[in-house]
């Protein structure tokens, strides 16, 4: 296969998504054409986690065999997306002392810091888990923010904020087995999935403002807030709109596959009273809405967000959910869609932008100072992001 093909494989709870591009391809905004994708019904996975080995191979396997016969080659190559309940964020500061007599910031002051911020995570945060990201927030010298890369700067105390994003070890192992098992035998990278799918629905303007982007996924939601285009904060909440599906079939007593096709507005009648549906709805959209208000809260973004909120995933084709969410976090809303160009038809609803997210990091892997082949044995730090990069990254694939 070509290598300005790339492969973006999402395993969610619900479905699993591939998406193969070509990087030789690109629109105005720089992102490759989508020209094969597959979709399957994941079975064996709760809240983001393995819990049956063999039906996930399965699942991916099938995914894969549909890309597979559009593109008439086999896919032997992915980057893939890790989520679920096992992701956590973390954000620690830390601090060194500049080397070099003149005072002057140098690359391994950089790089001593960083680790420095490594080294302080608690233990009771990082037993069994591995770090997926590590994305500096921002850079002080002698107590002075810095705008931008400190290197050559002179000052005597180098400070960084760091945030971390963890993902649990065995989560992590059972899922890239499960995917070499289904026949790709290198996986290249790997990414959260809510940074994936922020590459594909949202802005440089919207980043740089301050945001957040919600996926409500089957059986999870996820949240990442940017602000001056940095990821500083990510959460996952066990709750999904698998809840309300369990919702509606408790309150109108139906059964599971009617109370889905009734949420999603494709079952209607006199027999199913539109308020009480709406009020069941509203009342799990609720919880939700409040579990993204704790959080904004705790990091002190609480109605502080310009750009507001966007929701993508599964859950946002659910009616009114952009009404619901402005006057819930009171901040500006939207449904996410995929956007830029060039976009195959089928891809176009936000669930699928953690895949299609996942071949812009392929297209870029090479740029990627500290990637780390998930083949090569050594997976304790999977994905580790450079500050020079992740900022220019984030703006190079948008306008």
């Amino acid at each position: 296969m070509s290598k300005s093909i790339v492969t973006g494989i999402d395993i969610g709870t619900y479905n699993v998504k591939v998406v193969v591009a070509d990087g030789s391809r690109l629109n105005e905004r720089r992102m490759p054409l989508v020209i094969a994708t597959g979709i399957s019904e994941t079975r064996g996975v709760r809240h983001g986690y393995i819990v049956n080995h063999n039906e996930v191979v399965k699942s991916i396997k099938s995914a894969l065999s549909q890309a597979e016969k559009i593109i008439k080659s086999p896919i032997k190559k992915a980057y893939v997306s890790v989520g679920g309940i096992g992701i956590q964020s973390l954000n620690i500061s830390a601090s060194v002392s500049v080397t070099k007599a003149d005072l002057e910031v140098t690359k391994l002051d950089i790089i001593k810091v960083q680790e420095t911020a490594e080294s302080s995570i608690p233990e009771s945060f990082s037993m069994n888990r591995r770090i997926i990201h590590s994305i500096p927030v921002h850079y002080k010298l002698d107590g002075k923010t810095v705008l931008g890369n400190p290197e050559g700067m002179r000052g005597a105390k180098l400070e960084i904020k760091t945030h971390f994003i963890t993902c649990l070890s065995q989560h992590l192992d059972a899922l890239l087995q499960a995917v070499e098992e289904a026949g790709i035998s290198e996986v290249l990278d790997v990414m959260a999935s809510p940074i994936a799918a922020s590459f594909v629905t949202l802005t440089k303007a919207q980043k740089i403002a301050g945001c957040v982007l919600a996926n409500i996924g089957a059986e999870t939601v996820s949240i990442a807030v940017f602000d001056d285009i940095i990821p500083i904060s990510l959460e996952v909440f066990p709750i999904g709109s698998t809840d309300i599906t369990n919702d509606i079939a408790l309150g109108l007593k139906v059964p599971l596959e009617e109370a889905e096709q009734i949420k999603i507005g494709k079952v209607t009648g006199a027999s199913y009273p539109r308020r009480k549906i709406e009020e069941i709805i509203l009342a799990r959209l609720s919880d939700i809405f409040d579990l993204i208000e704790n959080h904004l809260k705790k990091i002190n973004r609480n109605g502080l967000l310009p750009a507001g909120i966007i929701i993508t995933g599964g859950g946002s084709g659910l009616s009114n959910i952009e009404d619901l969410a402005k006057a819930a976090l009171k901040l500006p809303s939207r449904v996410a869609n995929i956007s830029g160009g060039d976009v195959k038809e089928s891809i176009k609803e936000a669930s699928w932008a953690v895949a299609y997210g996942l071949c812009i990091l392929g297209l870029h892997a090479d740029e990627i100072p500290g990637s780390i082949n998930t083949n090569s044995g050594d997976i304790q730090r999977v994905l580790k992001r450079a500050y020079n990069w992740t900022k220019q990254a984030l703006r190079q694939f948008l306008p």
